[in-house]
């Protein structure tokens, strides 16, 4: 199963002068797209911090909450919550470690709790009775407020910056993206029939004593700290599903980021908190050991669903958290039968939801966000037997080349203050009858101070203006903000079942319609495959269009097959009605390089369409080898690009491009066709027959 390379085995030495250790791939790892934006233009700390700055270094500013159980004194109630903790962060190998107390090291009144360690009967591990991790005390930081981690970042974290608009703006050490060659996942006797694993999956697998050992060294490296960082914060604004995680970190731009990107719990939900549903080590500025079995590099995040904890080591990259709880999502939520979903969702002011599948550069982000409609999320979300609901507590974008004319929204959310929300204007449209037979129950509004978190953006030293464009640190440059600071948020964050289900594919091949009517079985079929296509200059060694297929439009954070979210897809969708669209926000006319993007008032004119419903009004034409049903008009769109093969000039090229594009559908679902959807093989068969003919 694995390419394996001569090398001393752990603890004996090393028998020749030390060389760098080639990478240990599994046969599951090759293939999988790095997508963690390369490496970052510096070779050292110092380096990278000048790059952040356009000139000097300027100067920086020199300078908890409630309990676990609500019916207990304050210091019941704190002694509690720390044993809580301290019991996180035990290590199984000992009996003794570090004692934790509340607050910050540099003064006030702490209390103190001896770590509790948790016990498992299938781990058997040493343990060490006497040792001077004993003595050794660690401040636990518990869910602080954004002010409070301001002044964390500020006075303790070298990178971290006020910037004008009063966001803080902090590095990510080398790893300026995910690195999802080093993700792994332990397979046990469960996981290894549940799970998706092999050609495609992003799921590579690790053995849970592996696991240990990095859980062992990350839990130490935390222990040696002089305080961490630990959040306590909710998954999914369905108030029946949502789910309790527990983030145990190093960095306050960490603790920040998912105090953003998290659901932020009210103090009484903390007092009731209790034990979490999954914990993160965040140990990220400690390396795993290279020599250990299953690692390919100094970066590994592994996720133990059986022990509900995901440990991280070797990368500081915030994403990686935020992604790893997704993915923990993907599994938990189909086991309730709930869908999760990679996707955007707004809704209308009579309650109509859509939900917007779409690769990198389709228009996911832009045709979700809707100022004539509420956005429930712009990422992440489950759709359940009561609601469409998002699963995070805020929004993590893409700020390259961002402007206040293209992104007003993104633009403004790039602050420190109150996030404003539009509960009441939403009540204004829905009534309160409306609510009760929709079964939706509105949550508490989350703590109105928040705050915004820039990734690797350079800045004006003295202004502290920040610079869009520039790329200095990477390309991949991000905020993080909390949801409340998109004005037309619906909060709480979820609505009715959704309307429509619509597919964005950049079609640089431009054969493609700009928008097809899809019968269940093509939702299907185009959901499984993921599609969008790459252009000459987005990516280094392009020349001609390239088709990319991502699996649901998320196949990196997907744990079952995904045949599996196909079928409940299916099954959601005629079970409430729901029409599917694939909608092309690519080329027409011709190829890249040829022909014309499909313009952006267009596009938005056909979305307006299928959220009015005058679309499925209609009469449609089928097309040839993908059998798509497309409208003969629209209004406000021109006749002649409807059609695709109408807008080129050269037709024979057109028919070539086609066949082509359909080819390559087809070779990427070969690895699905072997898997049953549904009680019996008949959905596949009527998915395979979905595809393109010719």
């Amino acid at each position: 199963m694995f390419q394996k390379e001569e090398m001393a085995a752990n603890g004996t030495g090393v028998t020749s002068p030390r060389t760098p250790l080639k990478s240990i791939l599994t046969e599951k790892a090759k293939g999988i797209p790095n997508d963690s934006a390369g490496t970052v233009k510096a070779q050292t700390i110092e380096e990278l911090h000048s790059l952040q700055r356009k000139r000097s270094a300027p100067n920086t500013p020199l300078q908890g909450t409630a309990g676990a159980f609500a019916n207990l004194s304050e210091d019941e109630r704190q002694r509690q919550q720390l044993q809580s903790i301290s019991a996180s962060l035990a290590s199984l190998t000992r009996g003794t470690g570090p004692k934790v107390i509340r607050g910050d090291p540099g003064g006030g009144k702490y209390q103190a709790v001896s770590h509790v360690a948790h016990h498992h009967h299938h781990i058997e591990a040493p343990v060490i009775s006497v040792s001077d991790s004993s003595l050794k005390f660690t401040h636990v930081l518990y869910n602080l407020s954004p002010g409070e981690l301001y002044e964390q970042a500020l006075k303790y974290e070298k990178g971290s910056f006020l910037t004008s608009t009063g966001a803080l703006a902090t590095l990510s050490g080398a790893k300026t993206g995910r690195s999802p060659r080093d993700k792994r996942v332990v397979i046990d006797d469960t996981t290894q029939d549940e799970l998706w694993w092999g050609k495609g999956s992003p799921n590579i697998e690790m053995d849970e004593h592996t696991f240990m050992v990095n859980r062992e060294r990350a839990v130490d490296y935390l222990n040696s700290l002089d305080k961490v960082f630990v959040n306590d914060q909710f998954l999914n604004w369905d108030p029946k599903n949502r789910i309790k995680v527990r983030i145990v970190s190093c960095r306050a731009y960490h603790s920040l980021f998912m105090h953003n990107m998290c659901i932020r719990p009210t103090p009484e939900e903390l007092e009731n908190f209790g034990t979490p549903d999954f914990t993160i080590y965040n140990a990220g500025q400690f390396p795993c050991n290279r020599y250990t079995h299953y690692m390919t590099s100094s970066t590994s995040i592994d996720i133990n669903l059986n022990r509900k904890e995901m440990v991280i080591l070797g990368t500081q990259y915030a994403g990686e958290m935020k992604k790893g709880l997704f993915s923990l999502m993907h599994y938990l939520m189909p086991k309730r039968h709930i869908l999760s979903l990679h996707s955007g969702c707004n809704m209308g002011k009579d309650g109509d939801v859509a939900l917007f599948f779409g690769l990198s550069g389709t228009g996911k982000t832009t045709l979700s966000t809707d100022h004539n409609r509420f956005l429930i999320g712009d990422d992440e979300h489950c759709w359940s037997d009561d609601c469409v609901s998002n699963i995070e507590g805020g929004c993590y974008a893409k700020c390259i080349d961002l402007s206040k004319e293209k992104e007003p929204d993104i633009w403004n959310a790039i602050k420190f203050g109150t996030g404003e929300t539009l509960s009441s204007l939403f009540l204004d449209h829905l009534t309160w009858t409306t609510i009760i037979v929709l079964g939706l129950i509105f949550l508490p509004l989350p703590p109105p101070f928040v705050s915004a978190v820039l990734e690797n953006v350079v800045f004006d030293e003295h202004t502290r203006e920040v610079d869009y464009t520039d790329k200095s640190v990477t390309e991949n440059t991000r905020a993080a903000y909390p949801i409340e600071f998109i004005p037309n948020a619906k909060i709480p964050c979820f609505g009715p079942h959704a309307k429509n289900v619509i597919l964005l594919a950049c079609d640089a091949f431009g054969v493609l319609p700009p928008v097809s009517k899809l019968s269940l079985a093509q939702t299907m079929y185009h959901f499984i495959s993921g599609y969008t296509a790459l252009v000459a200059g987005t990516v280094d060694g392009i020349k001609e269009p390239t088709a990319t297929f991502s699996a649901c439009f998320g196949a990196a954070f997907l744990m079952l097959h995904p045949t599996t979210y196909a079928a409940m897809l299916a099954e959601k969708m005629q079970k409430h009605g729901a029409t599917g669209w694939l909608v092309n926000t690519g080329w027409c006319g011709g190829s890249y390089g040829s022909g014309n993007r499909i313009k952006l008032p267009y596009t938005r004119k056909i979305i307006n369409a299928i959220h009015s419903s005058s679309l499925l009004k209609a009469t449609y034409e089928k097309t040839e080898v993908f059998g798509l049903e497309i409208p003969n008009e629209i209004e406000g769109v021109p006749k002649e690009i409807l059609r695709p093969e109408n807008a080129w000039a050269d037709k024979e090229a057109y028919k070539n491009t086609l066949l082509k594009l359909a080819g390559l559908f087809k070779n990427n679902f070969e690895t699905f066709t072997e898997y049953k959807i549904g009680e019996d093989k008949k959905l596949t068969e009527e998915i395979l027959a979905a595809g393109p003919i010719f």
